[in-house]
């Protein structure tokens, strides 16, 4: 098989080009193993002398398949990269850095493994663009607020219906506005772990002394921020001194009801032999995607266990950093709070209870203050993003 390039990530034509032909070559070679799979539970009933044969050769020429596949895709990069002068530095396709964020959403973990320049790389940014204080940008302020978006996303997705919670606290409140854009489909823990770092490295360099750090986390962004709490506390950061509040916009601190849904499809498909290899198709959800399931904030949660596996042990209890002040705004789809629908389907994402930190245990239950807590009705996951009564919630709070 040819030798892959090393192509940084970034927003070159010729790296959106590689990446998508090495997706095309993963594809083409995870549909020869399902198809062989399938073919070899069928030949796996023919009688020995005519089913070994059979096999054999069946094996030979899915082995073929994804040979050339290699092969082809391998060309392909080479070719490409020859032609990075003829494509210019810039890819600008509308759109693109929003089906970036969904993939790496839902491939994202695998993006990374195979250092394909479509994974994202964790940065701060504003406007979309690496975070830069240079004239004619206005030099920033000591209270710092860091927004991290939630699971498909990326940061240019704060801007909705022409509303962003972090240009209005900066306006309204003087903060300035830091935007996280990362790989939502690593594990959280493992982007916590780099969260954490990252925030160390921002308020070491800030340009003017920091007064105060505040981070708004909408969805996994919120599950994130908490993790990134854990890891920095276990490695002594400086940053976690400053930080003075913790927001969290419909952030599934219990977990997710749709993902523990998408669990028991691979436990279906897994109970005849023809059925069998079609698990693989429903196990193609990112690790990022999985760790939603329970809420799960840190690497012992799946380091050495299958993260797959239905009744797996409940992760580990974070509590909130202690010394700051949290914050969670849940959201409803119901109108009002006597409808038990709204109740139970939550924002259509997450129900109240996992947003509001809330579990029959208390050793689980985030234990968020009342008078810290909100709920929002007649609003969906999304809508959290513009919703003026969340917007109020944040100027109250912040």
């Amino acid at each position: 098989m040819a030798t892959k390039l090393a192509i940084q990530p970034g927003q070159s034509r010729v790296a959106d080009l590689i990446g998508a032909a090495r997706l095309a070559t993963g594809a083409v070679g995870g549909v020869a193993d399902l198809a062989q799979a399938v073919h070899m539970a069928i030949l796996g009933h023919v009688p020995a002398p005519v089913g070994r044969p059979l096999a054999l050769a069946t094996s030979l020429v899915y082995r073929s398949v994804r040979g050339v596949a290699g092969l082809a895709g391998g060309g392909l990069e080479h070719s490409l990269a020859r032609l990075q002068p003829l494509l210019g530095e810039r890819s600008g396709w509308a759109g693109r850095e929003a089906v970036l964020a969904a993939l790496n959403g839902v491939l994202g973990d695998r993006l990374a493994q195979d250092n394909n320049p479509l994974a994202i790389p964790m940065q701060f940014r504003r406007n979309g663009q690496p975070l830069a204080f240079t004239p004619p940008s206005a030099a920033p302020g000591g209270r710092v607020l860091v927004l991290a978006h939630g699971l498909c996303m990326n940061d240019l997705q704060w801007q909705r219906n022409g509303h962003d919670h972090g240009a209005m606290l900066e306006r309204e409140r003087g903060y300035t506005p830091v935007y996280l854009h990362y790989n939502t489909g690593r594990h959280i823990s493992e982007n916590g772990d780099d969260f954490a770092h990252k925030l160390e490295a921002l308020l070491a360099g800030w340009p003017v002394p920091v007064e105060e750090l505040v981070i708004v986390g909408h969805s996994m962004g919120g599950l994130l921020a908490r993790s990134a709490c854990h890891y920095g506390a276990q490695a002594g950061h400086r940053w976690l001194a400053h930080l003075s509040k913790l927001v969290f916009l419909g952030s599934p601190h219990q977990g997710a009801p749709l993902e523990r849904g998408g669990n028991w499809v691979h436990l279906l498909t897994d109970f005849t032999p023809y059925t069998a290899p079609f698990t693989r198709l429903a196990k193609l959800r990112s690790a990022g995607i999985t760790d939603l399931r329970h809420g799960s904030l840190l690497d012992s949660d799946w380091v050495g266990r299958d993260r797959f596996a239905h009744g797996a042990a409940l992760p580990a209890p974070v509590p909130l950093p202690e010394g700051v002040a949290c914050y969670a705004v849940a959201g409803t789809i119901g109108k009002d709070a006597s409808q038990l629908s709204g109740r139970m389907a939550g924002d259509g994402l997450v129900p109240l209870a996992s947003a509001l930190g809330q579990h029959p245990d208390p050793l689980r239950s985030l234990a968020i203050p009342v008078a810290h807590q909100a709920t929002v009705y007649g609003v969906n996951h999304m809508v959290l993003l513009d919703s003026p009564q969340v917007a109020q919630h944040l100027l109250a709070w912040l």
